[in-house]
Formats: C-alpha cells, structure tokens, sequence
C-alpha cells in the first residue's frame, strides 16, 4: 500500500466544491454583464479593452484562479505554520487604511492601489479564520475555560472593532459569524441565549417607546421575584440575578441602543433601520453626532423598493436574458455589487432565483460535510469558519434585497462584482480544498 503523497495537483481535491466555484463565477460574471452591456457594444472589445466591470470581474477571476492554483501546490501545514503572521498582517493592512484610505461611497476603508480598490476588511476574514482555527485546534486550548473563550472572542472583535472605525459597519458584522465556529467547538449554549435576548431587546427598544419599555420589563422582573420568592428556597440569589438583569436591560435601552444610533452607525444606515420597521426615526434631531442630517423616507428606501420592483418584474419564469427593464435602465443601485440578486429576479424570475439559492445550499451543505470528515481540529474550524462567513453573507445579502434585513452593503459571493470580495472568497474557498485534500492529517 502506497502511503507517499501523490505529486499530482489533483491529489484528494474535492472537485464537487471546484464546480459550484465555477458555476457560481459564471453566474456572476453573465449577471454583471447584463447590467453593464449596452446595446450595440462589441462584446469581444469589450471584454478586452478591460474598462467594463464583466471584464474587469475577468481579471479578478483570473487572479483568483493563480492564487488558489498557488494554494493547491502549497503544504497544508503552512498554513498552519503562518496562520498567525497572517492575522497580523491583516491588523497592520486595517491600521494603515487610517493614513491612506480612500473615500468611496461613503466607506472609508479602502486603499486605492492604482486602478484597484483594496479593502482590507473583506481580506481580514480569512486571515482571523486561520488564526481562530490555529488558536482553536492548540493542544494548550481549553475551550471550557472563560479565559480561552474570552481569548478567541478578542481574535474576533479586534479586527470587527477596527472595521468599524473605518464606517465599514457591515463588513464588521460579518465576524459575528465566526462564533458559530466557537459554538461548535464548545462555547457555552447559555451565551447563544444572551446574545439573542440582547438582540430581541434591541429590537424591541426600536418599536416600543423606552420608557414603556422600561415599565414592561420592571413588571416581568417584579412578578419573577413574586413567584421566585414564593416556590424557590434561593431568594437571596434570585433577587441578585434578576435585578442584575434588570439593570443590564435599561441599560442597553437608555445608553447602548442610543449610543450605537448616534456614534456608531452612519445617518444613512440609522435611516434604514428605521424605514424597514415602519417607523420614524426618532435620532434624527439628535445632536450627539456633528452634522447629522435627517435623510428622507423616500430616498432610504428607494434601493429596496426598486430591488423589489425588479424582482417582481421578473415573474415566475423572468423576462430573458438581457430583456430587463429596471437593471438595464439603471433604476437599481448597485444592481452590479449588493443588489445584483435583483438582476438574477428579474432575468430569470423565481425559477432563477431558486436554482441560485439551491446552488447556494449544496455549497454550504458541502463544507460542512467536509468539515465534519476532517482529522485535523485546525481543518474542521476553518472549514466551518468558511461556511458560516459564506452563510453570514448569503443570508443578509438576498434578505437586504427583496427588505427583509436592512441595507448594510455586504456583496453576495462570486457573484457580485468587486475584486477584492472575489479574491478573499475564492482564496477561503481554495485553502479549505487543501486542508480537505489532506484531511487524514492532524495539523496544528
């Protein structure tokens, strides 16, 4: 039996997840094209003369394809070895966004490298994935300890906190999703529940008034003691645990959500917050943020309302292949970056849609299933580090666009345009098939 490693590139590459790579840069680059092509244009120039955004989309696929066949030809352990030094990396690439940056649509986290838009924060998720499976996966880590949990949150929330320094607050968001990795390496169920609660309380602090808010929560804690008091021989402690929560909850009304409204998020994204709940925005007049100005309804909306009008338009079968009204005429915004969803509606319709969405699924379904046949604990924490950054992205992104979540400008993977999106996930995609490729080693 030959145990030596077979020199051959396709040695244990998981063609399954190549093919859906393809298919779904495919997809993208016929969805950029169809917003881009304007009647009467030579394609063949077109797509050569590299001004377009399907041919440049080209080139970043072309690179893309480099760096991964670069990735197959590596050792897995290096990345294992480097996994720190690249998380250090991505650190220093944010910092040095504040000196150089580049303002573009309102975002200042990208650095303008000739005609390339660098934006390190998309970078920065594959880097903290190495790391947080390097830490994970470390014979020294013991997850069950606040300590190392607490570690493993840090590795997370610097470069998220960094992000949003930079008015990326959706790209920060999306190192959320590596605590589902965290969860499937052990972290505590009970912080899953206290994270949802805060954010049902958030919620509930935009559609209810505070102070009658406030006055709810007084009650539940009063009747909890009530009953507490009477069937529970631990009075002394639960009086201690529910006025603790008391506080943490009026506090998050009256100075987190306020303070998140007004320092943290931008006026525009504040703005479409409150246009997806119905209500009205009630920081508007705040004066705790210098220059703050109310935006109209009409125009915080009008993205998602024109999304869903082009989606609609499409139908259940969709109008055809370059017979679009809304994407071809431009009432879309960004109908070639975070709303191109709506080009696919409104081309292919419902059917459309739902192929895209099924090839979505089995992608997601693939990693996780290659996660759970790794030997490697570093393997299987970065594989469900992909797949839950995957997830994160295609979720919000489809649900921003047909209003179901609000506009927080994340792109859609391999299928929006953008050079920097199309490297960092094609380079995730890429490592994850040669750790899996080499998936009966333990690596650390």
């Amino acid at each position: 039996m030959n145990n030596q490693r077979n020199p051959t590139i396709s040695k244990g590459v998981d063609s399954t997840l190549i093919w859906l790579y393809l298919l779904l840069v495919a997809i993208g680059l016929m969805s950029i094209f169809s917003v881009t092509y304007h009647e009467g244009d030579d394609v063949l120039r077109s797509f050569l003369n590299f001004k377009t955004n399907y041919s440049k989309q080209l080139i970043f696929f072309a690179a893309s394809l480099l760096i991964g066949l670069f990735i197959l030809l590596t050792d897995s352990k290096f990345f294992t070895a480097t996994a720190n030094i690249w998380y250090a990396f991505g650190i220093l690439l944010l910092l040095l966004v504040f000196p150089f940056h580049t303002n573009v649509k309102g975002t200042e986290s990208i650095i303008k490298l000739g005609g390339f838009n660098l934006q390190p924060a998309e970078l920065c998720k594959v880097f903290v994935c190495l790391a947080l499976a390097k830490y994970l996966s470390r014979v020294d880590t013991d997850f069950s300890k606040t300590s190392s949990q607490l570690m493993a949150a840090g590795i997370v929330f610097l470069p998220a906190l960094i992000t949003i320094a930079q008015a990326e607050t959706g790209l920060a968001l999306v190192f959320l999703a590596f605590f589902l990795v965290m969860f499937r390496e052990g972290l505590p169920a009970g912080y899953l529940v206290i994270g949802f609660s805060l954010a049902v309380l958030v919620v509930a602090t935009l559609l209810v008034e505070r102070t009658v808010l406030v006055i709810i929560l007084t009650c539940i804690a009063l009747l909890a003691i009530y009953f507490g008091w009477r069937f529970t021989r631990r009075r002394r402690e639960l009086i201690i645990i529910v006025a603790l929560t008391w506080v943490v909850c009026v506090a998050v009304i009256w100075l987190a959500v306020p303070f998140i409204f007004t320092k943290v998020l931008q006026k525009h994204q504040v703005e479409r917050v409150f246009s997806l709940i119905g209500r009205e925005n009630p920081y508007a007049n705040s004066n705790t943020v210098e220059g703050f100005e109310p935006v109209a309804k009409k125009d915080t909306d009008y993205n998602v309302r024109q999304s869903k009008i082009a989606i609609g338009s499409g139908g259940f079968a969709g109008r055809g292949f370059l017979k679009g009204t809304q994407t071809r005429f431009d009432f879309v915004p960004e109908q070639s970056t975070d709303f191109i969803f709506c080009t696919i509606g409104e081309g292919f319709g419902f059917l459309g849609c739902l192929a895209v969405l099924g090839i979505y699924v089995f992608l997601l379904l693939r990693m996780v299933n290659i996660a759970e046949r790794q030997r490697s604990v570093f393997s299987r924490c970065y594989a469900y580090g992909v797949a839950s950054v995957f997830f994160f992205h295609i979720a919000i992104n489809i649900c921003m666009t047909i209003g179901l979540a609000p506009v927080i400008g994340i792109p859609l993977p391999f299928i929006s345009y953008g050079g920097t999106s199309l490297i960092s996930f094609s380079t995730m995609l890429f490592i994850l098939v040669r750790l899996d490729a080499d998936r009966q080693m333990v690596l650390r």
